[in-house]
């Protein structure tokens, strides 16, 4: 199947030829017709496999089929999504599909100056991509227009959810039209999201790519048994093969994020990081660096997970093993995207073992061990350095509040009998 057999508005199959796309991958073939036709979606799909195109193309084929006459003012699209990156990500996704039609887009998300953002919604922006918490400020100073609003698309649902967005997603989506197309889509669909689709949408049809919950097929993954001692310099060895060209790194706190990124920068690797403690300017610099090349490795914490959309990612490392399933699905996501393949590496540790096997009990399968040929396994620890014992120290701190699961004594308290409850569905 073509883009040409789906339907859209001549202008944007232009722009999305130009793009270089010629044939939809299949949550686009799936949702592009029941979305041009105005119905509520429900679109259940992994990380990297076209949802930003999938609900971007419908509705700006739609905007751009409407008379000009019948144009009113006011905001007629509104986006939300979980993490500024991903704002920015389908900002320029959707200015790459409009470029051939006379609609204004505004992005809003805090750590950044206000006032651009409230001068582009008194102007009425037609397309309103935000962060549910800046856009809730703005709205209740009563700033901005949506009373003619005619797409609402929250993407990345879960994620969402994940990071406690529903009372101000429930505010937001109470200020507008009932009479709107309601397009959700999420990498997983649990209870909590189906509850959600009762709320805010009206008989939505579902489309569901793949299995619920399990990585995309086109990400290989691989399991380094190592001791904790020993990731970093597993890691640094692991970057000694050119084929590692483009490398996502996982650290699970922003301190370490920030040491490990010294470590490899001091055995020249060049090197960036992304994490909450990075300014706006400072993020952005980050993903243009590791887009253009000019970083090899980008070292990230999970806030960045679903904010990555990057072509050519070779691979995906989880220096620390993510504490939930569902972010073991997003990080490794962010390779083998759309048609392209890539490998994802997980480091687990001896006290990592117990949340593998849950893992693997997660995602229906079991995932290859593998051996560094050449690694040392058994080398002793190297001497501390005294940023080293701060680190060590920090990493030992009781568990943030709203900690889900239990965890071995190290993580923070004794495990309960049974699987972790973070991994359960």
């Amino acid at each position: 199947m073509s883009f040409n057999a789906l339907g859209l508005e001549a202008r944007i199959l232009k722009a999305v030829q130009e793009a270089g796309y010629t044939e939809p991958t299949p949550i686009q073939a799936a949702a592009i017709p029941p979305a041009l036709a105005g119905q509520d979606l429900i679109g259940i799909a992994q990380t990297g496999t076209g949802k930003t195109a999938a609900f971007t193309l419908p509705i700006l084929s739609q905007l751009a089929a409407a008379a000009a006459g019948e144009r009113r003012r006011g905001s007629k699209v509104l986006v939300l999504a979980p993490t500024r990156e991903l704002v920015v990500q389908i900002e320029e996704n959707v200015r790459a599909y409009a470029r051939y039609l006379p609609l204004n887009i505004a992005t809003i998300f805090g750590g950044v100056g206000e006032q651009p953002q409230i001068r582009a919604l008194r102007a009425g922006a037609d397309i309103v991509i935000a962060c549910p918490g800046r856009l809730l400020d703005l709205l209740g100073r009563r700033f901005g227009d949506f009373s003619q609003l005619q797409h609402l698309v929250l993407d990345e649902a879960d994620r969402m959810l994940d990071m406690g967005f529903l009372p101000s997603i429930r505010q937001v989506v109470r200020g507008l039209p009932k009479n709107r197309q309601t397009l959700l889509f999420s990498a997983t669909l649990s209870r909590e999201i189906e509850g959600l689709t009762k709320e805010f949408q009206r008989n939505p049809k579902t489309i569901q790519i793949g299995r619920r919950s399990n990585p995309a097929e086109t990400v290989t993954q691989f399991v380094y048994e190592v001791p904790k001692h020993l990731k970093s310099a597993l890691l640094i060895h692991l970057l000694q093969d050119p084929n590692l060209n483009m490398v996502l790194v996982f650290s699970r706190m922003k301190h370490g994020a920030d040491r490990l990124a010294r470590q490899l920068e001091s055995r020249g690797i060049t090197t960036a990081t992304l994490h909450s403690n990075r300014s706006q300017s400072q993020r952005l610099r980050a993903l243009k660096d590791f887009k253009s090349g000019e970083v090899r490795v980008l070292v990230a914490t999970d806030i960045a997970a679903r904010g990555i959309d990057v072509d050519g990612i070779s691979h995906v490392v989880n220096f620390d093993f993510p504490e939930h399933a569902e972010d073991y699905v997003h990080r490794i996501g962010r390779t083998g995207r759309a048609h392209s393949v890539g490998d994802a590496i997980s480091f687990v540790t001896p006290e990592d073992y117990p949340d593998l096997r849950a893992l693997e009990r997660f995602i229906g399968r079991g995932i290859v061990r593998k051996k560094a040929d050449g690694f040392d396994y058994q080398a002793p620890p190297a001497p501390r350095t005294q940023e080293e014992s701060r680190g060590s120290r920090d990493s030992h701190r009781p568990p943030p509040r709203g900690f889900r699961g239990s965890a071995p004594s190290s993580r923070g308290g004794p495990r309960r009998s049974g699987p972790p409850r973070r991994f359960r569905r």
